[in-house]
């Protein structure tokens, strides 16, 4: 009875590592198996994830517009791929979901900062800004919470989306004030409802870049956009880096839209010019 179970136990066994091994194997294959523009174009689909705000990509009534919006639908026209667009908030799920293949690209102003390139490709710039501390006007000179430069973060609580480009900023302005500044990584919301919640006075700070920063002024006059945090930087769209064709493909069909005058005049509605 003994050597009956043994062999039945040792049968299972085997069977068990037989799935184990398979499952291994289906996951490293999942892991290498390339998707660059022959694998797209042999699908037909380009897969963008895109943020949903009042400037990128939204819905007014039966018509959908905005800047990320009107990029993706002169792809679509040029390219001859089916462009679909996955709305998505959370920058740190879209970087995710393109290292997993679920997008292609992620079309977002992102910084093209040295730490992301060492994990993503970028598209050719497509905006130059800076970051700016959003705070609610003070309510009199003595206000004590109103921050004018720089030094005064010291200790200060600041707001940024998960994974934000603007978090290494942070940190080197950290060393250079010698002081610590406590970095929340909101991981539900972008840079405008974080805005959104400064101007209500739900959270005192947040850090944005000044061009989502000067369009929320124009519907919450009463926040203060006046503090720079960084110099001028490059932000683009962000894609795997084993997707060398698709991206020289992705160059070259943005340098033809943005020289158009269609998006010229979708610059200008935008105030990007």
């Amino acid at each position: 009875m003994k050597k009956k179970l043994i062999s039945v136990y040792s049968v299972l066994l085997v069977i068990v590592l037989l799935i184990m091994a398979v499952i291994k194997i289906f996951l490293v294959s999942k892991e290498t198996e390339i998707r660059d523009f022959e694998e797209i174009k042999e699908e037909g689909i380009l897969r963008i994830a895109m943020e949903y705000n009042a400037t990128s990509y939204f819905i007014s009534g039966d018509s959908i517009d905005g800047v990320q919006y009107q990029l993706c639908k002169g792809i679509e026209k040029i390219s001859g791929l089916k462009v679909e667009i996955y709305p998505e908030m959370n920058l740190a799920q879209s970087l995710t979901g393109l290292n997993d293949k679920k997008f292609d690209i992620v079309a977002r102003y992102i910084p093209i900062t040295t730490e992301l390139k060492n994990s993503f490709s970028f598209s050719r710039p497509l905006i130059v800004n800076k970051l700016i501390l959003v705070q609610r006007n003070s309510i009199n000179k003595k206000d004590s919470s109103e921050i004018k430069n720089q030094l005064e973060l010291a200790g200060k609580k600041v707001y940024v989306p998960q994974s934000s480009g603007a978090i290494f900023r942070i940190k080197n302005l950290e060393t250079e004030i010698a002081d610590s500044i406590k970095i929340i990584e909101d991981l539900n919301y972008g840079e405008e409802q974080l805005i959104i919640m400064v101007a209500k006075g739900e959270i005192d700070y947040a850090i944005c870049n000044d061009f989502t920063a000067k369009k929320m002024k124009e519907i919450y006059p009463n926040i203060n956009i006046d503090t720079e945090i960084s110099f001028n930087q490059f932000r683009g769209w962000a894609l795997r880096q084993q997707s060398i064709v698709l991206l020289d493909s992705i160059n070259t069909w943005l340098d033809t839209i943005i020289n158009s005058k269609q998006f010229k005049d979708t610059k200008s509605r935008y105030n990007l010019l």
